[in-house]
């Protein structure tokens, strides 16, 4: 973000250089967004612009027309000022047939400003979407984790909101009021200077309480768009959590929880409410002050025959439609403040830096066996807890190998640093002997699949779902996934088939149906790695019979690592590697590691003393 540049001249007090560092900040905040969001549609901003200056024009019409019909009408009865005879009424019968003309001209100039202004901040709100959400989608796995998915989401639409409506009121309405101001001053001069300088003593007097009032919008904004981030976590946290809210009673401790979100967002609106409300009396006071003022002065320069009533009649009308776009452009500071609370906040996720991207000089993985390689491996997360200690494992292409022990061991941190999810502190993971970090990320992930104990499903299809692995994939290639992932059956009996909607993160199905729609996208991919953790945990027995001989028959040819839990999944490997404390403390076959009387050994005493494998229950 570039630099915020502020006076060399220290502030006074504390307040004063809040106050500097905020105007500062606005200068930039709104410079960058200008630049960069809205210049882009500079085209039909100019357009807008010119019915801007009709409206402005045509509302400048209205005092002079005024003029005209009241000194015409004061003349024809006698009663002008320089003791004329009475004129003819003959051409003010044009007057209101003008001032149809004139209305209509500007009525059809509102509504194409408008249209054209609101389709640059619905343009310049979708860009900014879009690119919040590229940005959301490039970062690291690290930073999606760091904040609850409902802060994000407040990005979208509590942040967005802000920005649209301090857009559509800077562009659409203050541009145009500010426009019509400069317009009205204009012919307030023309029709009296001298009336017109004490209504612009008596306005500017507002303009440093506005100012101050907009910084403390700022400020409270600011802190609003956070606690709804934090309000938007909680709701979405707590319906996700509804069945383990129910089940062991929590409604009243969720209630309290967000009965206290709900009062921390109440009271700071409402002080936004009473800073913004400040500034309707102050305007309606200073108003009142000019207004009365004019009226003591016209009525001695009407007096003295310096005036005409006219000139008096037309000036009062521009006053008042003068402190309309005066209210309108004094009440936008505060709707700015909350728009640049709004912007900073987005600025500042689009500003971060992703540090998993792809080198200057990666290539693309050159596959040969796809044999992965960890060599004296270490990794901490951002907590610090350090998740792997010098690990060095090798996977030969084609071969299966077991990765059991303890939750955290560090057996999830390898499947992690694979695709790159995290990047190694210390040594290096090679695929074919190519350190990953010196390949594409798309490249490397490509050729990488995962089926995990927690499934993701999107709200769509089932045959999108499954079509995620392979998205040009033909329906035959599907329900051959499919029936490889012993779904095709359950699939074909619902309603709609392949067409039915699985919901909300797959809500519509049962555990395991959401675990064999997620075996089948694996399987579609084809991918010459994969990658397994607990990928029949949520089968009952007959499916986890069905499913393990369609992994058996998928991981022929692949390189295979798989994190198991429940030791007979994994027994028929290649190869199993006991981890604990982010090492390997023993690898072998089963029989050899329970020969070894170790680590392993102990494990399986503890799983097998009272259970049956599904094998052991098929060969009865």
């Amino acid at each position: 973000m570039e630099p915020i540049l502020v006076d060399t001249k220290p502030p006074a007090n504390k307040q004063d250089k809040v106050a500097a560092k905020l105007d500062a900040s606005t200068r930039v905040l709104a410079g960058r967004f200008v630049r960069d969001w809205v210049s882009p549609h500079w085209r039909v901003l100019s357009l807008a612009v010119f019915f801007m200056l009709l409206v402005a024009v045509t509302t400048a019409a209205y005092p002079a027309m005024i003029k005209y019909v009241v000194d015409t009408l004061s003349a024809a009865s006698g009663i002008g000022a320089d003791g004329t005879e009475p004129v003819s009424l003959k051409y003010i019968w044009v007057m209101p047939l003008l001032l149809v003309l004139v209305a209509s001209a500007r009525g059809l100039s509102l509504y194409a400003q408008n249209v054209l202004l609101n389709t640059t901040v619905l343009r310049v709100i979708t860009d900014l979407q879009k690119a919040m959400f590229a940005h959301l989608l490039a970062s690291d796995l690290a930073r999606m984790n760091r904040d609850a998915a409902g802060k994000l989401v407040s990005r979208f639409t509590n942040d967005v909101n802000a920005i649209r409506n301090g857009l559509s009121t800077s562009i659409s309405t203050t541009a145009r009021d500010a426009v019509q101001l400069v317009g009205l001053i204009g012919v307030m001069f023309w029709l009296d200077w001298v009336l017109s300088l004490v209504v612009l003593l008596v306005y500017p007097i507002a303009a440093l309480p506005i100012m101050r009032i907009g910084q403390r919008m700022r400020l409270v904004s600011k802190r609003t768009q956070q606690q709804m981030g934090d309000m938007s976590a909680l709701l979405t946290e707590s319906l996700a959590g509804a069945r383990i809210i129910k089940t062991y009673g929590l409604e009243e401790y969720d209630q309290t929880r967000a009965d206290s979100a709900f009062d921390r967002n109440r009271k700071l609106r409402l002080k936004a409410v009473m800073a913004k409300a400040m500034l309707d009396p102050m305007l309606e006071i200073l108003g009142g002050i000019a207004v009365g003022g004019v009226i003591l002065i016209a009525l001695y320069r009407i007096s003295t025959g310096e005036g005409t009533l006219g000139d008096f009649a037309g000036f009062i009308g521009a006053l008042l439609m003068a402190a309309q776009s005066i209210r309108a452009v004094g009440n936008f500071n505060a709707v700015l403040q909350e728009a640049l609370a709004a912007i900073q906040r987005i600025f500042d996720l689009m500003d971060e830096k992703p540090e998993i991207i792809d080198a200057p000089h990666a290539k693309p993985l050159a596959l040969e066996s796809a044999t992965v390689e960890f060599s004296n491996v270490g990794f901490s997360y951002e907590d610090h807890t350090r998740a792997l200690n010098k690990l060095d494992l090798v996977v030969k292409g084609g071969e299966m190998v077991a990765l059991v022990g303890p939750s955290g061991a560090g057996k999830s941190t390898v499947f992690n640093l694979i695709p790159r999810l995290f990047d190694v502190e210390e040594g290096s993971v090679r695929v074919d002997g190519q350190d990953i970090r010196d390949l594409e990320l798309a490249s490397l992930r490509h050729a990488i699949a995962l089926v995990s104990q927690d499934v993701v499903l999107f709200n769509d299809t089932v045959r999108a779902n499954i079509a995620f692995g392979k998205l040009d994939a033909t329906d035959a290639e599907i329900i051959a996934a499919t029936k490889a992932a012993a779904a095709h059956d359950f699939i074909s009996a619902m309603p709609e088939g392949y067409n039915t909607e699985v919901g909300d993160r797959g809500f519509k199905l049962s555990g395991g149906e959401r675990q064999r729609i997620s075996l089948a996208r694996a399987i579609l991919k084809d991918a010459p790695i994969l990658l397994l953790d607990e990928a029949t945990s949520a089968l009952d027995a007959e499916s986890e019979r069905l499913v393990q001989g369609a992994l058996e028959k998928l991981a022929q040819g692949r390189t295979t690592i798989a994190i198991a839990h429940r030791l007979a999944t994994v027994r028929k490997a290649d190869r199993i590697c006991v981890m604990e404390d982010g090492r390997i403390i023993e690898q072998g076959t089963h029989d050899a590691l329970l020969a070894q009387d170790g680590a392993y050994a102990n494990l399986s005493k503890l799983q097998f003393r009272n259970e049956k494998t599904p094998d052991d229950a098929a060969s009865e």
